[in-house]
């Protein structure tokens, strides 16, 4: 046995155990800390609003008087709705024109609907408000001198937990641990100045520091920036309010100049907390008002016995398939079954690592692409037969077997991939993300089924041989020639 096939047979081993642990239903995920930096991966399957439910919502333009809504303001709306949905961590939403004048959104398995109706549907104007001395208590109403804010209420507020700082990035220094009271500001008649608004912030992300605690690191564009370091060189130890449609949703004290439009906000922030900061941050600003003009709950239009039932007849459907490779083709039968194994293993653990959203559609390209893995099995083992029947030493006709039918299976699957990207566009273009659902998962299980209808098999079939020889041959009713 060479050792190339050793090192194959390794890689198989090792991959196929990664694969078993990924797919167990008890399965921890992934937590670790690299350096400052850390990863929380859940690994679970995600289910599609048929197989879950969720909640669908339909949103209307509502544009200014006068004002027509275009098309180009819809997309771009659209764009940012689905921005904002994905940083909610819904996997696979459906986010699509309906009308001219509507976008529909499907969220599936949301968890609580009302918080992520109100992130989706804010006009939300971002702004950067100087308030001095003053500390805003999130969510106080002010008033702004760019005419977008609601009523204003007073702007003083004391804080229980400790003020957040904004600092530029890898500055230190000691946060203010309790809230300044705002002082002078009379009621109703105080307007803050805007410094900067949303399309002044080029990125904002989550980032942990030292001690592991969430912070939000975010960076400004270059006009931005400079007028951000110019008004924190001049106002250290002040306050600089984050509103969003009026309102506060942040109000950290400048501690130190941020001369590069680079810095970050500490504050007593959990990690949800500092994504849904993150989340207003970056997603700000849509072009043209939202108003919700239906929304309600879905449920799974399968039913929990329906899922069982399609688990267990394609559990049946496999298990036929095993069968009758063992049957037919015996010994060689018999390593396609491990490959077919191994390969049903790495393909779900690819769809809960990615992550793909399982829907009906998205399952029955799985089950089409089993079906291709089987077929390139009996590709190589029926060219296996004609090899040996045409008088090759069992070596040779092993190698003539893969080689020759390579060919066949690259073409076959480049069709099947070539078709994938043409449903997968089509879907994307059309908001059918079904269409979507069964090309991805198509895509990747005949990907997955290259690998071990090739590299497996083969290597499985060489190991086999290399062990029993030439005698092999001689055991018709275990090579079935």
């Amino acid at each position: 046995m060479r050792k190339r096939d050793i090192r194959l047979l390794v890689l198989i081993v090792l991959v196929a155990a990664f694969a078993v642990w990924v797919c167990l239903p008890s399965n921890p995920g992934i937590h670790l800390k690299l350096g400052k930096s850390r990863i929380d991966r859940d690994i679970k399957v995600h289910q599609g609003l048929d197989l879950q439910g969720g909640m669908e919502v339909l949103l209307q333009a509502v544009p200014a008087e006068g004002e027509a809504v275009t098309s180009d303001a819809m997309d771009s709306t659209r764009t940012i709705v689905e921005n904002r949905v994905n940083a909610l961590g819904v996997t696979e939403p459906v986010v699509q024109a309906f009308g001219t004048d509507r976008i529909l959104v499907q969220l599936p398995g949301i968890d609580n609907a009302q918080t992520a109706v109100e992130s989706i549907g804010e006009t939300a104007q971002l702004e950067f408000v100087d308030t001095g001395s003053v500390y805003l208590q999130p969510g106080t109403a002010v008033r702004t001198d760019t005419g977008r804010a609601e009523t204003t209420t007073t702007a003083g507020a004391t804080s229980a937990s400790p003020t957040p700082t904004i600092a530029a990035t890898g500055a230190q220094g000691e946060a203010a641990t309790t809230a300044t009271p705002a002082q002078g500001a009379a009621a109703g008649e105080t307007v803050y100045h805007t410094i900067l608004t949303g399309k002044d912030l080029k990125t904002a992300q989550v980032a942990f520091d030292q001690s592991n605690q969430p912070i939000i690191s975010f960076e400004m564009t270059d006009e931005g920036g400079k007028i951000f370091a110019t008004h924190t060189s001049a106002n250290i130890g002040k306050y600089l309010a984050i509103v969003l449609d009026g309102k506060v949703i942040s109000c950290p004290r400048i501690q130190s100049a941020i001369p590069d439009g680079r810095g970050q906000i500490t504050g007593s922030f959990t990690v949800d907390e500092a994504k849904t900061l993150v989340m207003q941050l970056r997603y700000g600003a849509l072009p043209v008002p939202l108003q919700i003009v239906d929304m309600r709950a879905v449920g799974p239009t399968l039913g929990q016995e329906s899922v069982d039932k399609s688990i267990r007849a394609g559990a049946i459907g496999l298990c036929v398939v095993l069968i009758f490779m063992l049957v037919y083709y015996r010994l060689l039968g018999f390593l396609a079954d491990i490959a077919l194994i191994i390969y049903a293993l790495v393909t779900f653990a690819l769809y809960k690592l990615i992550p793909v959203t399982l829907t009906l559609p998205g399952i029955a390209g799985f089950l089409l692409a089993v079906g291709m893995a089987v077929d390139a099995n009996i590709l190589i083992f029926e060219r296996m037969r004609e090899e040996l029947r045409a008088g090759r030493t069992l070596e040779r006709a092993i190698e003539a077997g893969f080689q020759r039918a390579w060919t066949s299976i690259l073409d076959s699957n480049i069709s099947t991939w070539i078709t994938c990207a043409i449903l997968w566009f089509f879907g994307n273009s059309f908001g059918a993300s079904v269409v979507k659902g069964f090309a991805v998962t198509l895509a990747i299980g005949v990907f997955v089924s290259m690998f071990t209808a090739v590299t497996v098999t083969r290597t499985l079939v060489r190991a086999t041989f290399a062990l029993g020889g030439e005698n092999l041959r001689a055991k018709k009713w275990l090579l079935s020639v």
